[in-house]
């Protein structure tokens, strides 16, 4: 059988790109989508599991530090301060690591993902803005051996980061450092096309856009120009099920077996929220900590009204005016939750929303699939009835 050409996970599968390497027979036990395996892989990658008795560590995994920061000297072209990127570059030009995993993007496409083993800081800068669609990193294993690389720096969202920790010690790398990025909503590149085409005025020319802490969905377009829409004003009804399925049955939000973890959705606007879960990632934080400003984590407001609003709005696919969207995205901007506040707001709002898609589209993998830590938040919500 081709490599590639088994997919265990079938329609939850993430196309993290396993499938498509030599370490394809991993696969049925490295899979996200086929097992759950959070205690494990937090045990191995951290020397032990996060602390369910911990509000924080409930929440956003296995942690030593937390802190926002921004690049004192933002890095030309990157998505926010270039953060990501620096450490990547550092990581090169101080020998820590022979190559750094990352994800360029097509010539033909900006939106397109090319993951590639990048041996230059000029390599790796070239990779700098997500691409908010599914990309099969990990398929870039396969030119591992005979390469020469030893020492490696893998960036990417959790269903790569908890396959590459199941296969990890097969590779022949005598360093493995893992930066995290937290992800949620991926898209296939056709579901990315309508979801632009929805909700940008100037789909052709959106260079890359995130869900803010502002509670709107921020686009860069190519003439430098910006465009903001509140999160209540998307085209619910056209886009509920854009999102690619393995996303809906996703609950690794945080990145929980990355060794540093760098987003933006705990921080102030503007700011990138940084967790270091143990030493290897402090020690690729001390690589850019310099060139940084730092500020303290903080939490405001009350996210737990909100939240069930929304599955209520989700499930029953409303679509509101853009007025009112506008105007309740003006309350909520100020007087919502704020920091860490709405880092769980987003945390309980999509693992909500994944348990009651996977109940109605996977009902036999619901109890198997929720992790102990996503079953006691959802537990905390009203969900609709099946």
């Amino acid at each position: 059988m081709a490599r590639g050409s088994l997919r265990p996970a079938k329609d939850l599968c993430s196309d993290c790109g396993l499938c498509d390497s030599r370490w394809v027979a991993y696969v049925r036990q490295a899979c996200a989508f086929l097992h759950q395996q959070f205690e494990r892989m937090e045990e191995r990658a951290h020397g032990r599991s996060r602390h369910l008795a911990n509000e924080d560590e409930l929440y956003f995994g296995v942690f030593q530090r937390m802190v926002c920061a921004r690049r004192q000297s933002p890095l030309e072209g990157a998505q926010w301060t270039g953060i990501v990127s620096s450490l990547g570059e550092r990581a090169l030009e101080q020998g820590l690591v022979d190559a750094v995993l990352c994800v360029q993007q097509s010539p033909s496409d900006r939106f397109t993902p090319v993951p590639v083993l990048a041996r230059t800081p000029e390599q790796v800068r070239a990779a700098r803005v997500n691409k908010p669609t599914l990309s099969n990193n990990l398929s870039v294993l396969e030119q591992l051996p005979g390469s020469g690389i030893r020492r490696l720096l893998a960036i990417g969202v959790g269903c790569q980061v908890q396959a590459l920790r199941e296969v990890q010690a097969s590779l022949g790398l005598e360093e493995l450092y893992v930066l995290g990025l937290p992800c949620v909503d991926n898209v296939s590149r056709e579901g990315l096309q309508t979801f632009l085409e929805s909700t940008s005025r100037s789909p052709a020319t959106v260079v890359h856009y995130e869900f803010m802490q502002d509670f709107r969905i921020h686009f860069r377009h190519s003439d430098g120009s910006t465009e903001t829409v509140p999160f209540f004003g998307l085209d619910t009804p056209r886009l509920k099920e854009v999102f690619a399925p393995s996303c809906l049955s996703c609950f690794d939000y945080v990145n929980a077996g990355a060794d540093l973890v760098v987003g933006y959705m705990g921080a102030p606007f503007a700011w990138q929220w940084l967790v270091v879960r143990n030493d290897r990632g402090q020690r690729l934080l001390d690589l850019v900590e310099a060139e940084l400003e730092l500020q303290a984590v903080t939490s405001a407001g009350d996210r737990r009204q909100a939240v069930q609003q929304g599955i209520e709005a989700y499930d029953k696919a409303l679509r509101l005016p853009l007025w009112l969207a506008e105007l309740i995205g003006f309350f909520v901007q100020r007087l919502g939750p704020k920091g860490l506040e709405y880092a769980r707001f987003s945390i309980d709002s999509h693992f909500t929303r994944n348990a009651l898609w996977l109940r109605r589209h996977h009902p036999e993998k619901l109890e198997a699939h929720l992790p102990s830590f996503a079953k006691e938040i959802v537990s905390r919500y009203r969900l609709p009835k099946p």
